[in-house]
């Protein structure tokens, strides 16, 4: 996550130039997490106005089939690693193997220092990782994060943009047939219910420990994780095209990357009718929805910010999304309401009630983004 890289968790100086869009969508990312996705039932219960109960719906995961905005935050995040690496990629396979380990050892450390803090997160807020193994949950969204960047990282280091997309197309066609037609024992082929599909079996043999809240499949499974190397793979071409100067300036860039994500919205929309749109199952339909949606709010964001130079109405963002990784963690690691209640719960509870839900809101996402802006002016970026 990012684009400055280290070999471990730690503070360091970040000299080089970023693409300001980039953190500030990120960060816009992150902020639905951080407790922005309660804003719109705290509007609700101030104002009662119906509109609001539309957004808080969409702030809430899809029951199984269909999508909401909640379901594009994870998707969303893979995408935008993917640009990070598609705006600096590195070939390696012609380089000798003397320049290439220090690169394979950050790669593999960065893989397995993300999936051992997935299980940290997945069982935090005091209660620590169980001793016995089998009581351990494994798949997490950091370790879906991992896989897909060191994935897309190895294709990146090895072979040429057509092989990237020839890949990316072949997962994508392959996993939909997979799903709808390949058989196994105990099923039938092309069911996608929550509890019968092909990604229930393969959970249910292969995936070792605990699945989420003992469901199977679990929503970070091992089938489910493949598709979503599309969605860096995707980031990386997206990255290749920003970074190159456009002969008709960069809002052409901008139109032909919300153009993509327009059509990227119809196909999935359109394979919805054969494979539903899934974010549990990460079908290819699902793929392909988050990819348009991805690709518009990136040149959303690129136009504003970065070709309007509009900086300033995105540092609130940018200030989150320069160390998502560090306030992911501390979202299950350190109790945030506790602390916004002991700072501004009598401010709070000063107010009328019907203000007091979108108070404790705002409180909660102020006392988050402090913490971040005293680490942005002092130059403290978490990377991996």
């Amino acid at each position: 996550m990012g684009t400055t890289q280290t070999n471990a968790i730690a503070p360091v100086k970040v000299n080089k130039p970023r693409l300001m869009s980039l953190d500030a969508l990120r960060g816009f990312d992150m902020f639905w997490i951080l407790g922005g996705e309660a804003l719109f039932g705290g509007l609700l219960i101030l104002t009662g106005w119906a509109g609001w109960q539309w957004g808080d719906e969409q702030m809430h995961h899809s029951q199984w089939h269909g999508f909401h905005f909640y379901d594009l935050i994870f998707p969303l995040f893979i995408f935008l690693s993917g640009v990070a690496l598609g705006l600096s990629p590195k070939r390696l396979d012609k380089l000798p193997m003397k320049e290439r380990l220090p690169v394979y050892r950050h790669g593999i450390k960065r893989l397995f220092l993300l999936l051992l803090l997935g299980i940290l997160y997945n069982h935090g807020w005091g209660t620590g990782a169980p001793a016995d193994p089998e009581k351990i949950r494994y798949a997490s969204v950091l370790g879906r994060i991992a896989f897909a960047w060191f994935f897309a990282a190895l294709l990146v280091w090895h072979t040429s943009l057509r092989t990237q997309i020839i890949v990316a197309l072949g997962i994508l066609l392959g996993y939909g047939a997979m799903q709808l037609w390949l058989p196994f024992p105990g099923g039938q082929a092309g069911v996608l219910s929550p509890t019968e599909s092909i990604n229930a079996y393969v959970d249910s043999i292969l995936l070792p420990g605990a699945s989420y809240q003992g469901r199977t499949p679990d929503p970070e499974g091992l089938l489910s994780t493949i598709p979503a190397i599309v969605n860096a793979l995707a980031g990386v071409f997206v990255g290749h095209f920003i970074v190159k100067s456009h002969p008709k300036g960069e809002w052409a860039k901008v139109g032909l990357l919300a153009a993509a994500g327009g059509i990227f919205l119809a196909l999935g929309w359109l394979l919805d009718l054969v494979i539903p749109v899934n974010k549990e199952l990460w079908t290819s339909s699902f793929v392909l929805v988050t990819l348009g949606w991805s690709m518009i709010l990136l040149a959303v964001f690129y136009a504003l910010v970065d070709v309007l130079k509009w900086q300033k109405a995105a540092f609130f963002f940018v200030v989150i999304g320069t160390n998502a990784i560090i306030i992911y963690l501390a979202s299950s690691l350190v109790d945030w309401k506790y602390i916004a209640q002991s700072v501004f719960g009598g401010l709070v509870l000063a107010l009328p009630e019907s203000a007091q839900a979108l108070a404790a809101v705002i409180s909660l996402l102020a006392v988050q983004w402090l913490v971040l802006y005293w680490m942005y002016r002092r130059n403290i970026f978490v990377r991996i």
